[in-house]
Formats: C-alpha cells, structure tokens, sequence
C-alpha cells in the first residue's frame, strides 16, 4: 500500500497551552484511519495544522512522498486534502450551492458565474447523500443534519486524495451515517485516503481499517481495528479502564406528573427547514428520563424548542408542575424552571468570542444581582464574587478542562464547551431539562460524565427529556423512549421494551405502531 500522507513531530501550542507535541501520523491509499481520543486529546488541532487552518506549526508534512508547506486551506486543497470540520464551516447567509463552491465558483465564458452548472453539480452531490434540497436554499434554513451532510458534499466536490472527516456523523441518524459509509467505501475504492474521526466506536468497527489514540496531545498508540476491542480502546483513550458508559441501571420508580403535553400541534416552516407537529401528547415524571427518537425531520428538536418557548403552538394544552404552561419565550420557560441544552452548541447556547465564565452564568445572572432605586430608577449590580464562585464550583463538579473562568470558550475542546452549557443551565436549578442530542461529538470518557448527571438529575427528581440519534444511549439511560415520524408519535416504548429494530421501524411509521 503507497502513504499518500506522513505527519512527523508535529508540534503547536496556544497561550498557556501545549495542544500537540511530537504526533506522528500515516495514512495510506484507500485505507480508513481513525484517530481517537478524549476531548482535548489534540485530534481537531492536528487535523487543523494539516488542513492548513493553523499557519504555524513545528515538524513536517510529507503528501505522495513529498515533503509539503501548509500553512492555509488552499494550500491544503492544492495538495489534493479536504477536511469536514465537526463545527460547520458554512455561511448561514449563502445558498447551498454557493457554499459548496466557495472560493472556486465555475465561470460562463462571459466571466459570469455560471449558475447553472453548480446547481446541477450540486443536485448530483447531494442526491449522492440522500438529500432533496434546492440547490439554492439558504444554508441558514437547512437543519443541523442537513448541513452535515452539505459540509460532506462540498467536501466530495473537490478532487480530493486525503478527505478529514472530523464527527461527520454526531447530527446524523443511522438512515443517514449507512449512506455515508457508502460513500467512504465508494472514495476508498478509488484509493483515496480517510482520516476519520469519531467518539462512536462502533462506527469505527464497521470501517476502519485502522486507529491512532491520541492523549493530552500525544501519540498514545496504533492498532489495527480488527480484532482490538473497545475496552482496549477505552482504555488508551482514557489512560484508565472505564466500568460502565451508561451508569443508569437502577432506576427507582417515579414520582408525579411533571410535565404534560396534550395535543399539542405547531405550525411548520418551510422555507426554515422546521417540521410541523400534529396532535402530540406525552408525559415526563419527577425521576424520568424519558428519550425522543426519530430520523432527520422527525420534529424532536421542534418539540424541544416548543417546550422551551422558541415556537408558539396553534392548539394543545401543556401543565407544568400542575399548573397551566405556555411560555411566550425562553425567558419565562427559565423562570418557570426549565432548560435546554440545545443541538448546535455553538450557534444556540454559547458566546463563542467571551469568556467560560460569563457563558457560564449568562442565563443566571438574576440570582446574583443586588437591585436598588435611585431617583424612582431600578437599577442592578452583579455581585462578582459570588457569581465567580458559584461558576467555579459548577464548573469544577462537572471537570471542565480550562485555564480558568477568564479563559475564551471558543478555544476549549467540543466536550469542554458541552459542559459550559451544562453548566450555564445547572446554575438555574431548573426542575425540567430538554437534552437535544446533548452527547454529539462528545468522547467517550466525557459521554459518561454526562450520562452520570442525567442519571443524577433525574434520582434528585428532576424530569428529563433528551433527544439523541443515539439509540443506545436512548435504550440505556431512558425509561420510556417515544418516537416521532413527520412530526407525529408513533411509538412509545417503556425501558426494556424496545430493541434499535424496532424504534427505526416506528421512525419510519407515518402512522401509529404497536409498542
């Protein structure tokens, strides 16, 4: 097999922070190489330097048997490298088509963009993938899913001989990651090569050929896939052996209703790419967690929203805690108690450009106000210190790995910055928290982190709501799990009642199954 890439000693540090430090990595023709680790282990970096994001770095880069410069993404694309980054790199404000072909738009002979030759590519690309969207729509209107799938065809668009797949499936629901892999057979066979990372390890067990660990910004060590197990893995990961992913195995019974929803049906949109819900009726009791399962489109991320304030529904009855709940925003769901750790971390929950701890104590700032009139004003003063201790004693519960509170969140690892949400919303003391998708992207030392806290929120008595394209997850840690096709239930199935079979089966149901 030739080495299409050689890393050697690479090297790069941050402001009080040493990311790689001597990693090594090779890849071969059509040869799959997953690159492990926990959150912060350095895979993203080491992926970035070779992508050309970062301009400065120590070591060497050898493509084809040729020692390389790289020190920007058209770099990286001259020598035949693409990357998929796990935290969409597309223009909200452009078409789909117009992202795909950034910076490399084809021209009619009159030098005017030719519109209609990368609409059809476009078409082509994302039919590939499964996906019927007009090439023009906004990138702003596509679900999360769906803009993963365009990262990967504007990806697939390029001539490419070493394609990044950084978490190109922590969005994706299992219809859609079997497509994919279709296409990584598909670009192997051709011989390229693919780096792949990703914090499921069984993905990793269908295509990899081989797998690198990374720890603390070291090469830990190199495996060939078949016949290394997922304790081994772990273990090297982690730097220690991990008992139980899903820790939640003796669930007490639950208690009272806290949330009810009944009939409840909201309008769609279109043009936003939001699925309408229609006649939904469901329950969570005080020490239930209970899951929302569905493909891409379902409406789990709708319901969710809904719960929360972000959408009004046009009939249906909803009590919380006993009482009636219709919440005209976000604010009010805060106040009457609730939280959501929203899909798209970056967009949705956090002020990437600020610090962990203003992000950390945005949404509780109330709790540590002094408030006083001058003048028949109303006016309010942060009281520092207790807002700074109680963030650092919620961030150092949940083992956020950051230089401190003043430390900007845009920088910290996708886990790090999943527990800033947590975080930010455990600081509220809200009885009922909506988890959409809240372990995506998460590794697998950090997956259990967040398993144990919902299985601790929920024996404390709280409610908990979680949607996840992870049906495992969905199958370990919840009581009851329900599941929406097109914006309708159609399935309910009590903890130990389901198996994965069975869940699709009612995803893809446009009418109500047998439980």
């Amino acid at each position: 097999m030739n080495t299409i890439l050689a890393m050697r000693g690479i090297g790069k540090s941050f402001p009080g922070v040493r990311a790689l430090d001597g990693v090594s990595l090779t890849v071969g023709e059509g040869e799959v190489v997953a690159l492990l680790g926990e959150n912060g282990a350095g895979k993203s970096t080491l992926m970035n330097v070779l992508a050309g994001v970062f301009k400065e770095y120590e070591g060497e880069i050898e493509v084809g048997g040729e020692v390389v410069q790289i020190h920007s993404p058209k770099d990286a694309q001259r020598h035949g490298i693409a990357m998929i980054h796990q935290e969409l790199n597309l223009v909200p404000e452009l078409s789909i088509a117009d992202n795909i072909f950034l910076g490399r738009e084809p021209r009619t002979r009159r030098g005017t963009l030719d519109r209609r030759t990368m609409d059809a590519r476009t078409v082509e690309l994302l039919g590939g993938l499964g996906l019927d969207l007009s090439p023009r729509r906004l990138i702003k209107q596509c679900k999360i899913a769906e803009r993963q799938l365009i990262e990967v065809a504007k990806a697939l668009s390029l001539n490419v001989r070493l394609l990044v797949m950084d978490e190109p499936t922590s969005a994706l629901a299992d219809a859609e990651v079997h497509r994919l892999y279709e296409v990584i057979r598909d670009l192997t066979g051709r011989g390229v090569g693919i780096v792949y990372i990703s914090h499921r390890l069984e993905e990793l067990e269908e295509i990899a050929d081989r797998v690198v660990v990374m720890r603390d910004g070291a090469y830990v060590g190199d495996r060939p896939m078949a016949g290394t197990s997922r304790d081994e893995l772990i273990q090297l990961m982690v730097g220690r052996p991990l008992g139980e992913l899903f820790p939640r195995t003796d669930t007490s019974a639950a208690g009272e209703v806290l949330l009810r929803v009944e009939g409840l049906s909201v309008p769609g949109d279109p043009a936003a790419g939001r699925t309408a819900l229609h006649d939904l009726s469901l329950d969570v009791r005080r020490g239930e967690i209970v899951g929302v399962a569905g493909l891409m489109g379902a409406g789990r991320s709708e319901l969710l929203e809904t719960l929360f304030g972000v959408h009004r529904p046009a009939r249906g009855a909803v009590t919380l805690g006993g009482s009636p709940y219709r919440p005209r925003g976000p604010g009010q769901a805060i106040r009457r108690g609730v939280a959501l750790v929203a899909e798209d971390r970056k967009a949705q929950s956090l002020v990437l450009a600020n610090t962990v701890g203003f992000n950390a104590s945005l949404s509780s700032l109330r709790q540590f106000a002094r408030f006083g009139t001058v003048f028949g004003t109303v006016f309010g003063l942060v009281d520092r210190k207790r807002e700074a201790a109680a963030v650092t004693e919620q961030v150092d519960e949940l083992r956020v790995k950051t230089p401190g509170l003043r430390f900007t969140v845009g920088n910290l690892s996708g886990g790090n910055q999943q527990k800033v949400v947590l975080a930010k919303w455990l600081l509220t003391s809200p009885e009922l928290i909506l988890m959409d998708e809240p372990t995506r992207g998460i590794d697998v030392g950090a997956k259990a982190e967040i398993h144990a806290l919902m299985a601790s929120l929920a024996a404390s008595g709280k409610g908990v709501l979680v949607a996840s394209s992870e049906l495992p997850e969905l199958l370990a840690m919840c009581d009851r799990v329900l599941v929406l096709c097109e914006g309708r239930l159609t399935a309910e199935f009590p903890r130990g009642g389901a198996t994965q079979e069975a869940i699709l089966e009612a995803a893809m149901a446009r009418r109500q199954v047998t439980a």
